[in-house]
């Protein structure tokens, strides 16, 4: 059911970008499965239902025909959803402006397995569509399973393909304990990457694949801590997906970046290693898993209590295909399962080229980590003398008056449990030092308006 969802999404997004709808326009997106058990053969029902002004225009009597023909094996004749799903999604949201159901006959592996496919399939399609608010609900042998994908902060990013994909950079992570209300970024920054051509293989060119075919990569960050300049920070993942020219999530098992960190050279990008995590989950649905380990992450100048945050890095690969020859919808929809179906073999044939853009684009990516683990040498090396010669100051002295002050006012009872005060007051000094940045989230989320695509210079 996985690929039905994703080839109604698909034609939906390549229906909207034709009618050439405004991307800032918002609405609601329902999905809705459930199985079937009457009869002999059971089967599994789904409803993709949607409202709001981000389909305005599409109407249902458009999808039908090629649904009908790419989804030749599903039933289209099937029974209704419950009224009372849809009259609580419409009293909410107001009137439907699309409505599909199908059935899938013999759906005796659909399970657990399948939900959390269809799941992570849906989220990854939220990162990159934020003003959709999507509902799944799974009613499957007496149990009900909802959950919703709503983007909090969204941010345009207008060089990353037309229509220009609305990126959902809201950041989950929870701030520590010691930092104020509205001193944490709630977002990540989105970094454009230049653009990279790539060029068809014949043997795609063979099955009906032609025109111009690249990829656009955008990279984000998170948590943000660039208001906090001397906080420790560790990179422990980054992860990679890749979306058709649609912005939908591109699905199937990728060879291709299994292997990518042997291509990559990780003593440029200062890491000491990177791993790909082996999870028939992640490839299942399209995405790539690194952990990672970088240099010097316990080295000697750090303290080994010293709060430090963990950031992992999301590469966005955003697939830009153009044909002129090829502007009808089905004609699309055929170019769209090409490109998906020969992705192993196109990246492939442009390994040297994605490869070194894609070590540029890590590069770059992590150039913050470098400036701030400089910046905290420096700090360390500076408040090593400023404690040396203050202990040197209170010990070395004769006025015996002064050093019981001293001693009292840090609430120890000699020079060496003073070294230890002095050591914990600066670090807290230095460690949460606040600086305002105009790019960062800071605020409530509601309050965030969305502003103009970011440069490398946020970074």
């Amino acid at each position: 059911m996985l690929r039905e969802v994703q080839q109604v999404l698909r034609l939906i997004m390549c229906l909207r970008k034709q009618k050439q709808h405004d991307p800032k326009t918002a609405g609601e997106l329902l999905v809705l499965l459930w199985n079937d058990t009457r009869g002999s053969a059971q089967s599994l029902n789904c409803t993709i239902a949607a409202a709001g002004l981000w389909c305005a225009g599409i109407k249902t009597e458009e999808l039908q025909p090629d649904l009908e023909e790419s989804l030749g094996h599903c039933a289209w004749s099937c029974p209704q959803p419950d009224p009372e799903e849809l009259s609580a999604f419409t009293r909410l949201y107001g009137s439907l402006r699309l409505l599909l159901s199908f059935q899938m006959k013999g759906s005796t592996v659909f399970g657990p397995e399948c939900c959390t496919y269809i799941e992570a399939f849906l989220h990854k399609f939220s990162l990159t569509n934020a003003r959709i608010k999507i509902h799944l609900t799974f009613k499957l042998s007496q149990t009900t399973f909802q959950r919703e994908f709503s983007g909090k902060i969204p941010r345009k990013i207008a060089s990353a393909g037309r229509p220009p994909p609305v990126l959902d950079v809201t950041c989950f992570t929870q701030p520590p304990l010691c930092v104020k209300r509205g001193f944490w970024c709630l977002g990540s920054h989105p970094v454009c990457g230049g653009q990279i051509p790539l060029s068809i293989p014949p043997g795609a060119m063979d099955q009906g694949l032609f025109g111009e075919l690249s990829v656009q990569p955008v990279t984000l960050l998170n948590p943000c801590v660039l208001q906090y300049p001397y906080l420790p920070t560790r990179l422990t993942h980054i992860q990679v997906l890749v979306y058709s020219p649609s912005n939908v999530p591109v699905i199937g098992p990728s060879i291709f970046f299994q292997r990518l960190p042997a291509h990559l050279d990780c003593q440029v990008l200062g890491l000491l290693s990177l791993h790909c995590t082996s999870s028939e989950e992640l490839v299942h649905h399209g995405g790539s898993l690194y952990t990672v380990q970088e240099e010097n992450c316990e080295g000697p100048d750090q303290e080994p209590n010293q709060p430090g945050v963990q950031q992992g890095l999301l590469l966005l690969l955003f697939l830009q295909h153009s044909d002129p020859f090829s502007s009808h919808l089905s004609d699309v929809m055929v170019t769209e399962a090409l490109i998906e179906h020969h992705l192993e073999d196109v990246l492939n044939h442009n390994r040297k080229v994605v490869t070194s853009a894609l070590q540029t684009e890590l590069k770059n990516a992590l150039k913050a980590q470098k400036r701030k683990q400089k910046q905290q040498e420096k700090l360390h090396s500076a408040a090593e003398v400023i404690l040396s010669s203050c202990i040197t100051i209170v010990s070395c002295s004769s006025n015996v008056g002064f050093r019981n002050a001293c001693l009292n006012c840090m609430k120890v009872n000699n020079t060496h449990d003073l070294s230890a005060s002095l050591r914990e007051s600066l670090r807290r000094v230095t460690l949460w030092k606040f600086v305002s940045k105009g790019g960062c989230y800071s605020g409530p989320t509601e309050e965030h308006l969305e502003g103009d695509e970011p440069t490398r210079t946020e970074m």
